[in-house]
């Protein structure tokens, strides 16, 4: 249920995530989104699905999964510095370096979803027997040891912040504050819905971000400036839960979808435009079939 939290907290809350979001953008890394290619994420929620942990369990292991190898390939890249004209044997180190990494990471990503599963409210908490049985399905055979060492180095690499908020909490936050705002929306249906669109929008993720940049910049052929530059877009979290509320109450409660926006544009800053076109982006491939040229062409039908 909706509408059953005191204001100030809310209001608090809501403070608190736009200040982290804008954080994060403003720190973002340009390997930013690398690690959350359609297989990994897939793999992921299989597995989140398999032990039977919560919805936010599988999105906060995604998240950690990609902040970890972004931080420890930087490392890295530090610890060793540029390869550009060092002598073969120097080439041949970085190599080796990079077969660790491909060789670690269904270890790393296990690691993630055990230590995403520590964080969880419910704490249905993934054990090291259950890790080492998946893990040795897939004969690989690792010992407790190193699958404790495993999870030690991802909270080394992060430094032990890995309490991130997930796009979820941003979704159910603003789901809170409409209802307090008082859209009488059908709470439990569109809750399901959010969901069920964020794991499409994890899926899905860069044939959507690719429409909703042709679309902003009116091209079908965005350069790489561009490309670069819509890296923040990507990576927003509050633009993605507006983007994912508006599409759920679009397919659940039309009726509501306008006034929706608006209170989704009041809360947030984000304008109805960009929520527009992120809600088209998604809508459009789910169905995949009408074009960026014939959606600028019927923007003012509103539907």
């Amino acid at each position: 249920m909706f509408s059953g939290v005191a204001p100030e907290i809310i209001e608090d809350t809501l403070l608190h995530l736009a200040t982290e979001n804008e954080q994060y953008l403003s720190e973002l890394p340009e390997q930013a989104g690398y690690f959350k290619e359609t297989r990994i994420v897939e793999f992921i929620f299989l597995l989140a699905e398999k032990w039977h942990l919560d919805q936010s369990t599988r999105y906060q292991a995604v998240e950690l999964l990609e902040r970890f190898m972004i931080k420890q390939i930087e490392q890295m890249s530090d610890d060793r510095g540029s390869t550009k004209g060092r002598d073969q044997g120097q080439r041949s180190s970085w190599s080796s370096v990079r077969d660790q990494i491909t060789n670690t990471f269904v270890l790393r990503l296990v690691s993630c979803v055990q230590l995403a599963s520590k964080l969880s409210l419910h704490y249905n908490r993934v054990t090291s027997d259950t890790a080492l049985r998946f893990l040795q399905s897939l004969k690989y055979s690792y010992t407790k040891q190193e699958l404790l060492e495993s999870e030690l180095a991802v909270l080394n690499t992060l430094r032990f912040h890995i309490n991130v908020s997930t796009p979820l909490a941003y979704v159910e936050l603003l789901l809170e504050v409409l209802g307090y705002n008082g859209c009488l929306l059908p709470a439990k249906p569109l809750h399901q819905l959010c969901v069920q669109l964020l794991d499409f929008c994890y899926l899905t993720r860069e044939t959507i971000y690719d429409t909703l940049l042709k679309i902003t910049i009116e091209n079908s052929t965005p350069s790489k400036l561009q490309i670069a530059k819509f890296l923040t877009v990507k990576e927003d979290f509050m633009l993605l839960a507006v983007g994912i509320i508006s599409t759920g109450v679009f397919i659940l409660s039309p009726g509501h979808w306008e006034q929706v926006v608006e209170h989704l544009n009041r809360i947030t800053g984000i304008t109805p435009q960009s929520i527009l076109e992120f809600s088209y982006a998604v809508v459009r491939r789910i169905v995949g079939s009408t074009t960026p040229e014939q959606h600028r062409g019927n923007r003012g039908t509103k539907s």
